[in-house]
């Protein structure tokens, strides 16, 4: 008995710990940390590197993409981990809603990080970064459910006459 609780606070544990810990690693780069001139120090390098004869603004315009594009990344993970915490809960509405459940964590997660961004002098908060962080969670969200679309009717097809299993 006591083993099995031990297993079951176990498999909770390994299974939200990964999203708690990618919540942190979001709200970390939202402080100065993240701010443009900060990866213009690793960034901007690299794409005067790759690309030698472009102009400022051009690598400018580069460096911007790759923030936005990683606002859809950061995010994308967050409603991966979410998935497969709330996919696996012990509370039946949790797991049975954990699609609404995961976008609602990538919502909420992505408005109190520009929030809280829009107070640092370093930072800008922005409402079309929400919808960038958003728009990562549903592609996630799309594809994981396409993938246990598919897994189902590859589960169900029955054989085809003739052929050998």
């Amino acid at each position: 008995m006591k083993n099995s609780k031990n297993n079951k606070w176990r498999e909770r544990f390994f299974r939200y710990a990964p999203l708690f810990l990618w919540i942190c690693v979001i709200f970390a780069a939202s402080s100065k940390m993240g701010a443009m001139s900060n990866t213009s120090l690793i960034i901007r390098p690299i794409l005067n590197w790759l690309f030698p004869n472009t102009p400022d603004e051009i690598i400018t315009l580069y460096h911007s993409y790759i923030r936005k594009l990683a606002h859809f990344t950061e995010y994308a993970v967050l409603a991966f981990w979410a998935l497969r915490a709330f996919s696996g809960s012990a509370i039946f509405f949790l797991k049975r809603h954990h699609y609404s459940f995961a976008f609602v964590l990538v919502l909420l997660t992505a408005s109190i990080d520009e929030y809280y961004q829009s107070f640092n002098p370093v930072r800008t908060g922005s409402i079309y970064d929400v919808f960038i962080d958003c728009l990562g969670g549903l592609v996630i969200i799309a594809l994981y459910i396409i993938f246990k679309i598919l897994k189902k009717s590859s589960v169900r097809r029955p054989p085809i006459a003739g052929t050998l299993l």
